[in-house]
């Protein structure tokens, strides 16, 4: 899949030493859950979905807690040309194929300068975030900061709807784990990063005053366990 995606590797920036965010049970999981294809054509009808592949594509675009980059393939499908991924994990980092700019970074202290960039973007990463509700404000500050005057946040991360509850609920029956692969790596990943996961889905409130203090909201859907949202720098 790499080599059919890719056309060079980039050389990584390391801001920070680096940390492993991912134990091997949740990788192994994550593998088990979805396919590198699969999860680049997921972002991109996000994406679609939220109307970013309307947007000028000669825009300055930055997908924080990249991973292994499959956000980074997707936005260069869309036709973006200057792409950046900021990532604590060098192993991570390293599984990328593709033309991005690639920074070793914490997102609560990023190295970009002010105004200096038109979109960010996050897919699942403040739901890792240690310490909530202090880690997602310092990293919407560096978010703020960074961005220029009317561009865009774009943020998609879990959230407690009906459905996810109840796939939570479903996940815990280990019989029918056994039956449904994808269920169980799910379980396995949520398992994982419990702490983290329940904090985060434990403050919805909280973190949506924390978003709508830093941006001025363009769209919020809370639907399907998932809260997508859009926002711009006043």
């Amino acid at each position: 899949m790499q080599n059919q995606i890719s056309e060079s590797s980039s050389d990584v920036i390391f801001w920070h030493p680096g940390m492993e965010c991912c134990d091997e049970i949740w990788e192994a999981a994550y593998c088990r859950f979805e396919t590198p294809k699969q999860e680049m054509k997921k972002f991109i009808k996000r994406l679609c979905q939220l109307g970013v592949d309307r947007w000028e594509k000669h825009q300055q675009v930055v997908e924080l807690f990249c991973g292994q980059g499959m956000g980074l393939h997707a936005l260069k499908k869309l036709g973006f040309s200057s792409i950046e991924g900021v990532d604590l994990s060098p192993h991570l980092l390293n599984q990328y194929q593709g033309t991005a700019q690639l920074y070793v970074g914490d997102c609560r202290d990023l190295k970009f300068e002010e105004n200096s960039r038109d979109v960010l973007i996050v897919q699942g990463g403040l739901h890792h975030l240690p310490d909530l509700p202090s880690d997602l404000k310092q990293t919407l500050e560096e978010m703020s900061r960074v961005l220029r005057p009317g561009g865009h946040v774009i943020i998609v991360e879990p959230w407690l709807t009906p459905f996810l509850r109840f796939v939570l609920c479903v996940s815990k029956n280990k019989p029918l784990r056994k039956l449904w692969p994808k269920l169980d790596a799910f379980a396995v990943m949520t398992e994982q990063e419990l702490t983290t996961y329940e904090q985060w889905l434990g403050q919805p409130v909280e973190i949506l005053t924390l978003l709508n203090r830093y941006f001025d909201v363009e769209q919020q859907r809370i639907t399907f366990g998932k809260l997508m949202y859009v926002g711009r720098k006043s």
